[in-house]
């Protein structure tokens, strides 16, 4: 016949498994939450995301100045779009003439004298 014989539930006895398990916890709270953990990972994305969704816009706008600027050069002058630039910024026109910018605030200006 066999014996079974309990053996009595000593401190010593649960350090081990307490150790391993306080281990696991701290592994998986800074696997999870930790500097280089999921979370994380999942906000420099996001991060990224917005930057180069920034980025493409500040590419487009910096294109589009670079082609008014390339047409305000001495060897491709555009006067149509310089004589704009004049209107826009110094208000001059002719006596008699009605001057509508186009930039959505639906400005149009009359001289008159």
């Amino acid at each position: 016949m066999v014996r079974v014989q309990k053996q009595a539930m000593t401190p010593a006895r649960l350090v081990r498994p307490l150790v391993i398990l306080c281990a696991m916890f701290f592994l998986f709270y800074n696997a999870m939450h930790g500097d280089r953990g999921l979370y994380a990972w999942f906000r420099e994305r996001q991060e990224l995301r917005q930057l180069n969704e920034q980025l493409a816009q500040t590419k487009e706008r910096r294109e589009h100045i670079e082609l008014k600027v390339s047409h305000l050069r001495d060897g491709s002058l555009d006067l149509d779009l310089l004589d704009e630039q004049m209107r826009r910024m110094l208000g001059v026109m002719k006596k008699g003439e009605v001057v509508v910018l186009p930039d959505g605030g639906n400005t149009a200006f009359t001289y008159q004298h």
